[in-house]
Order: structure tokens, then C-alpha cells, then sequence
């Protein structure tokens, strides 16, 4: 899922790749965004490489190759703004965001008010807690059907998966999961934890990504699915 800003990036560099077949310059890309300053292209350059929807080629300047494009994407040339500009064109979210208060605005919200659920641990499982009080904005298009909620990542356990200390995981809601999915995880109805589920027989792993940590065993009743992860936010 992409940040408004990164979509509209992302839809800007097609676009002219499309019409000049070049990509547009650090000073074009910020114009055109509206940022003060070529850090923030740089970062979402980064952003958009690390996602696999662009690559940058070596030892040729202002060369940049779009590989996919989200399914929502719109041509910056066929959007109505006046000056051509690139505008975030998020997904339809369905659904209601019931939990813990949650809720979308609007089907064309840019942002929506999700519950943050304090810090889970991902590296020793420790209570998640629940304050009604504390919410959290977050981009809409980086939800899918469904509810919602947030959660503080605390620990190093899951860093070889890309998930670090102090980022803001988005879980959407629900009691299942397929096999090696990163889900939320209460095990013996008194601990949470953010691991990959894999299920070995009739024995459910909580495999960690970090060599330093080891994988634990459990029997089927003693681990529930609470929610699936599907997106990370990161503060710089």
C-alpha cells in the first residue's frame, strides 16, 4: 500500500515517462508534489523502490523505471485538476469500522481514525493494551475490507521481515489466517504477540524473523488469531 504522497509521485513519474521518456528531475518531482525540499523525494523514492513499483537504473542520471502501478491508479492527464497535478485517488474501503470506535469519513477519505491498541510486543509477548482514548490517523489506501485496528511494535524480534522497534503495524481484524501469514497472536488467553503463523500438523509455530530468537510450539487451543497484519507506518 502506498502513502498519498507516494502515489502521487509514482503517478507522476509514469506520466512522464510516458509523454518525454525521461524521468522528471528532483526539482520537478518536488514542484510538483509541493515539498520545500529534494530530502523528501529522495525518501519517497526510497519508499516506492523498497514497495517494487519503481527502479532506479545504474549510471545513468534522472533514470528511473515505473515496474508496476497500483490498482487504483488514475493518469495524471486524465484527472480533472486544472494544473494536471497528480491527487490521491484512494480505494473504496467497505465496511464498517466498528471497532473500538473507528470509522472512515467518507468512501474518498484521504485518512482514517483507527484505535491505537499500545505497544505488542515482538519480541517477548506481553498484554496489548486497549485505551479507547488513543487514536491514530492513518492514509486510506492502506486499508482493505474489513476493521481495523493499530498497534505500537515493541521489541527486534521481527526486524528480518522489516518490522522495527517503535513502527505502527495496521491489523486488520479477524480469527483467521493462512499459513505463514504475520498475524497477532493471543496465546493462552494472556499474552499477545506479533508473529508468522505456521501450522506443522496439528501444532501451531510463532516463527520469529530474527536469527536471535527461536520459534515456540503450541498446541491448537492455545493460540487465537486476533488479526492479520497489513500494513506498516513508519515515522521518520
Amino acid at each position: 500500500m502506498l502513502t498519498r504522497k507516494q502515489y502521487e509521485l509514482l503517478m507522476f513519474i509514469d506520466e512522464s515517462l510516458k509523454k518525454n521518456g525521461v524521468s522528471p528531475s528532483f526539482d520537478e518531482m518536488k514542484e510538483a508534489l509541493g515539498l520545500k525540499s529534494k530530502s523528501g523525494i529522495h525518501r519517497l523514492i526510497t519508499g516506492l523502490e523498497e514497495r517494487g513499483f519503481i527502479r532506479r537504473l545504474a549510471h545513468r542520471a534522472r533514470a528511473l523505471e515505473v515496474l508496476k502501478l497500483p490498482d487504483n491508479a488514475v493518469p495524471v492527464s486524465k484527472q480533472s485538476d486544472a494544473d494536471a497535478k497528480p491527487s490521491f485517488k484512494p480505494k473504496v474501503i467497505e465496511g464498517e469500522f466498528s471497532i473500538a470506535g473507528a470509522h472512515l469519513a467518507a468512501e474518498t477519505a484521504e485518512s482514517v481514525q483507527l484505535p491505537l491498541y499500545g505497544r505488542i510486543a515482538a519480541g517477548t509477548p506481553i498484554e496489548a493494551l486497549r485505551d479507547p482514548n488513543n487514536f491514530i490517523d492513518v492514509p486510506a489506501s492502506l486499508l482493505t475490507k474489513g476493521d481495523h485496528y493499530a498497534l505500537e511494535v515493541d521489541g527486534d524480534s521481527m526486524i528480518e521481515a522489516g518490522i522495527l522497534d517503535g513502527d505502527t503495524v495496521i491489523i486488520q481484524q479477524t480469527d483467521t489466517a493462512e499459513n505463514g501469514a504475520i498475524v497477532v497472536a493471543l496465546v493462552d488467553d494472556g499474552e499477545v504477540t506479533l508473529k508468522r503463523l505456521r501450522r506443522k500438523g496439528a501444532s501451531i509455530a510463532l516463527e520469529p524473523a530474527n536469527a536471535a530468537y527461536e520459534t515456540r510450539i503450541f498446541g491448537p487451543d492455545q493460540v487465537k488469531v486476533q488479526g492479520v497484519l497489513k500494513a506498516l507506518y513508519r515515522y521518520y
